[in-house]
């Protein structure tokens, strides 16, 4: 049910970028939404007018990203999500748009706006363009601007990250011309604009030319339980959010000696993710507003399992258990099994093709649910893009399990074709949990 409307004072006292809006504009039926910087120099968020910590998570589809399941979301204590395109709001989840489901289960929506990037092929030079994209974004706002679960209007992703030929200035001054749109617009909800990581050059960028900003995001993985300090050390005095954090990145990771990534074990992604969560909320020396765990789905990344917290058939992993411990302080009623080891003379090693060998995997289940096990032969990613870009799926090679499918244990021979490889195992506890890892190795002739 949508709220009644009521008139509002809204000051959005924003550090570095301090802002005032004139409050005589009714809000609408919509949600309101404030940050208010305290005497000590940190801020709170206020979201009608009450106190409001973002407990929440990245979600949706587009850009190679399948979502999860909200209502477990909001079930395990999270509050938000936080989408990437317009477009995303209106995909139905359970015969209703997002927008409109997630207010029905409690959750606020960071609602991303798409900016274009140049390495897509935009040309910040072309009039054309830039008109078009000012005129779909303003579109965009004024159609959702009233929704209740609207709580950020996010704009833009890791525009300044992996841009060939263009200097962070022009990025910067554009994203300050449409976030003045937004706010001309919408003055109820604050313009956030996620970074890829964080220094001081690129902090200084967007003091400088970039003041309509009110919320600045920051996507970390190694560096996240440190952000909202290094942040300091940098000169940004605003309030921010950790808006994508949770494993050690693939380009953080050790890699084999043919450059493959070597995935963390699921508990040890399951330990980041908490620890990093922690770290942030309690050590932001009052300038955290909350954090967006990434990714509350499945996506192909590396390896369809790298940063996904879902099955793409929907069973929760190990990291989902992790964040609702975090959120919540309590663990779910059945939780994911644990995988103690996965083990295959091959792993990190060169191999011959067609040679046979095994793996097994040592698995527990704590609430003593039978468990199933799948296993697959997989190519390493031929596909790597930046920025967490669309990739390919892999191809599987099935025929290559002679024995053990559906077993703690399978026989397998290499496949035929020189190249990199991955064994992957998932087991099943026919609960809505699940687990899965897998260990790389390399056919040569």
């Amino acid at each position: 049910m949508k709220r009644k409307a009521i008139g509002v004072v809204i000051a959005l006292l924003l550090g570095s970028c301090a802002a005032s809006v004139p409050g005589d504009q009714d809000a609408g039926p919509g949600s309101r939404v404030q940050v208010v910087k305290q005497s000590d120099g940190t801020f709170t968020l206020l979201r009608n007018g009450e106190p409001y910590w973002v407990k929440g998570a990245g979600t949706g589809g587009g850009q190679g990203l399948g979502g999860g399941d909200l209502e477990l979301l909001a079930a395990s204590g999270g509050n938000s999500i936080r989408t990437w395109s317009i477009e995303q709001l209106e995909q139905l989840v359970d015969g209703k748009s997002l927008l409109d489901r997630a207010h029905e289960l409690g959750i606020s929506v960071t609602a991303g706006l798409w900016v274009q990037h140049v390495r897509h092929g935009f040309d910040y030079s072309d009039r054309a363009s830039i008109a078009r994209q000012r005129a779909r974004l303003r579109d965009a706002v004024l159609k959702h601007k009233d929704h209740p679960a609207l709580l950020f209007w996010g704009l833009g992703n890791e525009m300044e990250a992996f841009e060939p030929n263009v200097e962070g200035e022009v990025i910067w001054r554009e994203l300050n011309h449409l976030a003045g749109i937004i706010k001309e617009l919408d003055p109820h909800h604050p313009v956030v604009t996620v970074v890829a990581g964080a220094d001081s050059e690129k902090i200084a960028g967007i003091v400088k030319h970039y003041p309509n900003m009110d919320i600045l995001g920051v996507n970390a993985y190694g560096s996240a339980p440190l952000v909202g300090q290094n942040l300091v050390g940098m000169g940004w005095t605003g309030p921010y959010l950790l808006t994508e954090f949770g494993v050690t990145g693939t380009w953080e990771a050790p890699a084999t000696p043919w450059g493959a990534p070597i995935e963390p074990d699921p508990s040890t992604k399951a330990a980041e993710t908490y620890t990093a969560y922690k770290m942030d909320r309690d050590n932001n020396v009052g300038r955290s507003l909350g954090s967006y765990v990434f990714f509350w789905g499945y996506k192909q990344e590396a390896t369809a399992t790298w940063f996904g917290m879902f099955l793409p058939s929907g069973e929760a992993l190990p990291r989902v258990d992790a964040m609702a411990y975090a959120w919540s302080g309590k663990w779910p009623e059945n939780r994911a099994p644990k995988l103690r080891e996965l083990a295959t003379p091959v792993a990190f090693k060169r191999v011959k093709p067609g040679s046979r060998s095994y793996a097994e995997a040592d698995c527990i289940d704590r609430e003593g649910d039978a468990l199933r096990f799948v296993w697959d032969i997989r190519a390493e990613s031929s596909d790597r893009r930046t920025g967490g870009d669309a990739e390919a799926v892999p191809p599987s090679f099935p025929d290559a399990i002679e024995e053990g499918q559906g077993t703690r244990r399978i026989e397998f021979r290499a496949p035929d074709r020189p190249g990199a490889y991955r064994v992957f195992v998932t087991a099943y506890d026919g609960q809505g949990g699940a687990v899965v890892h897998n260990l790389p190795f390399f056919v040569e002739d």
